[in-house]
C-alpha cells in the first residue's frame, strides 16, 4: 500500500551543478509517485484490469509509463466512464480521484457484474487519499462489503526542473466556489512530503485567508510527523530558506491578463494540459531526409493554414529533450521570430561546414554532431509550426481590442469607454470567457461597475451567450470569490464582500505595477513586467517583497544603457554566459526578513498576513526557534525558495519568478502550486460547476 512517510534515506540534496547551484532536485518527488503507485498495485495479487479516472491520466503520465503498469500485473486498461465493464480479470482496480460521480459509477458497474452473475475482487484506490464521503455512498449504494477501498497518495509532480505542482484542475473551484477546502488539507501534505525530504521550512510567509489556513495546518502536523521518526523535521532545511505561500484570491488580477510569453501565450491559444500540447502531427515527426541539410525558414516552415488541418498529437514539453523550449518560454512572444530567426541561421551554418569536410577525421566530426544537429532541427520545426499558429490568431480584432481594453484599464484610463467596449464585444460574439475575463477585470480594478452598467452587461450576456450562464454570473458575484460587483454596493452586501474589495489604484503605485517605458520589442528585460508587456503580476511583486525589495521601489528600465554596458563587463569578469539580462553584475540575495517595509502595502490588501519561523518539534525547550544564523544566508551555500500559489498559478507568473531568481546570487525559486491556470481555465471550471448548479434550479 502506498505510504505517505518519506525515509530519510530517499531524501534529495541540491543541485550543484553550473546554472542549477542552489535548486532543489525535484526529481525525488517523481520517484516517490512511481513508487506509490507501484506498492498501491503490488497490493492486489495477480492480473488486473485498471479501470482510470481520465482527468488522472495526464499526471499519472508525467510519473510513469504504460510499460511499467503491465510489469506489475495491469493486463487492460478502461476509462472509468458509464455503462457496461469488460473485466476479463478477477481482479478489478479502480483509481479515481474521490468524487460523487465516480463513485457512483463504480458502484452501478459493480451492482450490473453481481446481476450478471460476473466474479470479480474490486479494489478501490482513492487519489491522494480516502473519504468518508466516498464510504457513505458506497454503503448507500450497497457495494461497501463488496470493494476494498485504498489509496495512492499522489502529491507534487515536477513539471520542470523548478516547478512542481498537484496537477488538480479543479483546485480553484473547489475553494472559492464550491467552499471545499480538502485542498488545503492535501497541499498541506504535500508541503510536508517535502519538508521530510529537504528539511524543516525555517520560516513560512503569506498572504491570503486561505494560505494561512494552510500555513497553520502545515505547522500543526509538523510535530506528529517528527514524532513518527521523520528525522528530517527535526531541525531547519540547509537547502530552503523559506516558505512563501499566497492565496490565489490575494492576485486574480494576473490569471485573468492575457498572458504574453511564448509558453504563456500558448497555452491561451493552443492550450497545455499536463505539460502537453497538442499540435499538427508534421511538426512532431522527424524532418525528411529532404530537409535535413537545410535549416533555414523553407524548411522549417509550412503554410498555417494547413496546419491547422492537420490530424492532431500530443506532444510533452520538457526542455531536458528540447533545449531550444528553455529558450524559448520565458521570452516575450513579440521577441521569439527573432529568436528562431538566430537559431535557424545558426543550423544552417552547422549543416554547411558539412562542405568544408575534405578528410575522413572531418566528415567524423561532422557525422558526431549530426545527431544533434538534427535534433535541434526538429525543435525549430515545432516551435516554428506552433508561432506561425498563433501568429493569425493574435492578429484577430478580438485579441487587440482584448489587449487594448486589459491595458486601459490597468492604467485606470477612460474607464466608461473601457466598459462599452466590452459591451461592443459582446455585441460582436466575442468569446465568452473574453468577456468575463474583461468584466472581472474591469470590476476589481475599478472597485466594482456601476449598478446600472453592469446588470446591461450582465442581461446581454444572457442574451447573447445563453442563460445557462446565470449561476456563472451568480458564482463570480458570491463570497468568498466576490470579483464581479457593483459599486457602490447595495445597502444589504454581507461584510465579507465589502471586505473583498481590492485596492489596486493605490497597489499600482506602491508596488510599481505599471512600468510606462518597458519596450517588450527590446530583447533586453528590465523588470518582471515585460510577461505582461508592461505591466507587473501582484503575486511576483509581493515575492518580491519578500525576496529581492530592491526590484521593488526601483526601476531598473530607468537606465538601460548603464546597466546594459555594466552587465557586460560583469559577465566577462565572472565568466557569466547566462540568459539575457539588463541587470547590474549579480550581488549576493539577501536574507529573508519577512514583510518588513512593506507592512502597510499588505495590510491594504485583503485577506490574512503571516510569518512564521518555525519552531524545532523535538524534545528541547518548546519555546526554541531556529537561531538567527539558520535564517540568514550562507555565503558559501545557495538556497532555495519555495513559492507555493494556492489556487493555481499561470506560466507568465513562472517566468517573471525566474527572472527574478537570475538577478541574484545564492537564491534559486522553486514554484510549487495546485495547478497550471489561466483566465479561460477558471471560467471553464466555474461553468463546470454552474452546469449542474443550473440543472437543479431548473434552469
Amino acid at each position: 500500500m502506498a505510504s505517505s512517510s518519506v525515509p530519510a534515506s530517499e531524501a534529495a540534496v541540491s543541485k550543484t551543478e553550473s546554472g542549477t547551484e542552489g535548486l532543489l532536485d525535484v526529481s525525488a518527488l517523481r520517484e516517490l509517485g512511481r513508487k506509490a503507485l507501484v506498492d498501491a498495485l503490488n497490493s492486489v495479487n495477480g492480473a488486473k484490469t485498471l479501470v482510470l479516472d481520465p482527468t488522472l491520466a495526464g499526471p499519472l503520465g508525467l510519473v510513469t509509463e504504460v510499460s511499467l503498469l503491465k510489469h506489475h500485473g495491469v493486463d487492460k486498461m478502461f476509462w472509468l466512464e458509464p455503462g457496461p465493464l469488460s473485466a476479463t480479470s478477477t481482479n478489478v482496480v479502480y483509481l479515481c480521484r474521490p468524487l460523487i460521480k465516480w463513485i457512483k459509477i463504480v458502484a452501478d458497474q459493480i451492482k450490473r457484474h453481481a446481476r450478471e452473475l460476473q466474479k470479480h475482487t474490486y479494489t478501490l484506490l482513492l487519489v491522494p487519499r480516502t473519504s468518508t464521503l466516498v464510504t457513505r455512498i458506497l454503503e448507500e449504494e450497497g457495494v461497501l462489503g463488496d470493494i476494498t477501498v485504498s489509496f495512492y497518495n499522489l502529491q507534487f509532480i515536477p513539471l520542470a526542473e523548478d516547478v512542481i505542482s498537484l496537477e488538480n484542475d479543479n483546485a480553484f473551484k473547489e475553494i472559492w466556489v464550491n467552499g471545499d477546502e480538502s485542498v488545503i488539507y492535501d497541499s498541506a501534505q504535500a508541503l510536508l512530503t517535502l519538508e521530510k525530504l529537504h528539511g524543516l521550512f525555517p520560516r513560512i510567509i503569506g498572504k491570503g485567508d486561505h494560505a494561512a489556513r494552510l500555513a497553520n495546518l502545515l505547522v500543526k502536523n509538523t510535530p506528529s510527523a517528527s514524532a513518527a521518526g521523520e528525522t528530517n523535521l527535526g531541525a531547519p532545511s540547509e537547502t530552503i530558506d523559506s516558505l512563501i505561500i499566497l492565496d490565489r484570491r490575494v492576485d486574480m488580477i494576473s490569471p485573468l491578463l492575457t498572458q504574453l510569453t511564448y509558453e504563456g501565450l500558448v497555452d491561451e491559444l493552443i492550450g497545455i494540459k499536463n505539460s502537453h500540447v497538442e499540435v499538427p502531427a508534421s511538426l512532431v515527426a522527424p524532418p525528411s531526409q529532404s530537409n535535413q541539410p537545410d535549416a533555414g525558414a523553407a524548411s522549417t516552415s509550412t503554410p498555417a493554414a494547413a496546419i491547422l488541418k492537420e490530424k492532431k498529437k500530443k506532444h510533452h514539453l520538457a526542455t531536458t529533450t528540447d533545449p531550444l523550449f528553455a529558450e524559448l518560454r520565458d521570452l516575450n512572444f513579440s521577441a521569439v521570430g527573432k529568436k528562431l530567426n538566430q537559431v535557424a541561421r545558426r543550423l544552417d551554418e552547422d549543416y554547411k561546414l558539412r562542405h568544408q569536410a575534405n578528410t575522413v577525421t572531418q566528415l567524423k566530426e561532422f557525422v558526431g554532431k549530426l545527431g544533434g544537429l538534427q535534433s535541434d532541427h526538429q525543435s525549430l520545426r515545432l516551435h516554428t509550426g506552433l508561432t506561425e499558429m498563433m501568429v493569425p490568431m493574435t492578429k484577430t480584432d478580438e485579441f487587440d481590442k482584448s489587449l487594448e481594453i486589459q491595458q486601459n484599464l490597468l492604467a485606470l484610463y477612460d474607464t466608461n469607454v473601457q466598459i462599452s467596449a466590452i459591451e461592443e464585444l459582446v455585441a460582436q460574439g466575442a468569446d465568452m470567457r473574453t468577456v468575463v475575463r474583461l468584466l472581472c477585470l474591469a470590476s476589481i480594478v475599478l472597485g466594482g461597475i456601476k449598478g446600472k452598467s453592469l446588470e446591461n452587461l450582465k442581461r446581454e450576456i444572457l442574451q447573447a451567450y445563453g442563460y445557462n450562464h446565470l449561476p456563472l454570473l451568480l458564482s463570480l458575484a458570491a463570497p468568498p470569490l466576490s470579483i464581479l460587483l457593483p459599486n457602490p454596493l447595495p445597502p444589504n452586501a454581507s461584510p465579507s464582500i465589502a471586505d473583498s474589495k481590492y485596492p489596486y489604484a493605490n497597489l499600482r503605485k506602491q508596488l510599481r505595477l505599471l512600468i510606462e517605458d518597458a519596450d517588450p520589442m527590446e530583447e533586453l528585460e528590465n523588470d518582471i513586467s515585460y510577461v505582461y508587456s508592461g505591466y507587473a503580476p501582484i503575486s511576483v511583486r509581493l515575492v518580491q517583497c519578500v525576496a529581492q525589495k530592491g526590484g521593488v521601489l526601483s526601476n531598473p528600465a530607468s537606465d538601460k544603457k548603464e546597466k546594459k554596458a555594466s552587465n557586460v563587463a560583469g559577465s566577462i569578469a565572472d565568466g557569466d554566459s547566462s540568459r539575457r539580462s539588463g541587470a547590474t553584475p549579480l550581488v549576493q540575495a539577501h536574507p529573508i526578513v519577512g514583510w518588513k517595509g512593506f507592512e502597510d502595502v499588505l495590510a491594504s490588501i485583503p485577506g490574512e498576513t503571516f510569518d512564521i519561523l518555525q519552531r524545532i518539534p523535538q524534545g528541547q525547550d518548546a519555546s526554541a526557534v531556529p537561531p538567527a544564523a539558520s535564517l540568514m544566508l550562507p555565503r558559501d551555500r545557495p538556497t532555495t525558495t519555495v513559492v507555493f500559489f494556492l489556487g493555481g498559478c499561470t506560466y507568465t507568473e513562472i517566468a517573471a519568478l525566474r527572472w527574478v531568481g537570475r538577478q541574484n546570487k545564492g537564491r534559486k525559486f522553486l514554484v510549487a502550486t495546485t495547478g497550471i491556470i489561466s483566465g479561460n481555465s477558471i471560467v471553464d471550471s466555474i461553468v463546470g460547476t454552474t452546469g449542474v448548479m443550473a440543472k437543479d434550479v431548473g434552469l
